[in-house]
């Protein structure tokens, strides 16, 4: 590409849409899809649940359906037979294992923070408020109304 086609391309794309910054806020279009004006995440008790609720149930039936111990069983018996193909499914099945833990573990990490999530976060909350409320007590603190009468306060 050459420079005097990149420097119509630069100003092609500012005459469409000027570059610009936009803090604390969304646009409007997307408002519906935020939950509120402001953009802020909200998220409920509810909603942790239900996904740590999925995850639980994925694991248990991973547990009960994914695990496959006919395949060592086949295995065991094609090696003893002289079959190379033995050998291969024994290694096969040594991987689906792998994947398979780490599937389940993934799962298990999952239900497992969605609890923790919300108490963590409800401590956050408990947290926040203690010190914006501390904040406005020391606020009133300095309020003119504790000077001495005939004096003003001095900082």
């Amino acid at each position: 590409m050459a420079w005097d086609e990149w420097e119509q391309l630069k100003a092609s794309a500012a005459a469409n849409k000027p570059t610009q910054m936009q803090l604390n806020g969304i646009p409007e279009e997307d408002w519906p899809n935020a939950g509120s004006p402001t953009g802020d995440l909200a998220v409920t008790q509810k909603d942790l649940a239900a996904i740590g609720d999925e995850a639980f149930k994925l694991y248990n039936r991973l547990w009960e359906e994914a695990r496959v111990t006919s395949t060592d069983t086949a295995a065991t018996d094609l090696k003893s037979q002289g079959f190379e193909l033995g050998g291969a499914l024994s290694h096969v099945s040594v991987r689906w294992d792998r994947q398979l833990g780490s599937l389940m573990d993934a799962c298990a990490l999952i239900s497992n923070h969605m609890d923790f999530t919300d108490k963590a976060h409800q401590g956050d909350e408990i947290f926040i408020e203690r010190h914006v409320s501390s904040i406005s007590t020391l606020d009133a603190g300095f309020d003119e109304s504790w000077a001495e009468p005939g004096k003003k306060n001095e900082i």
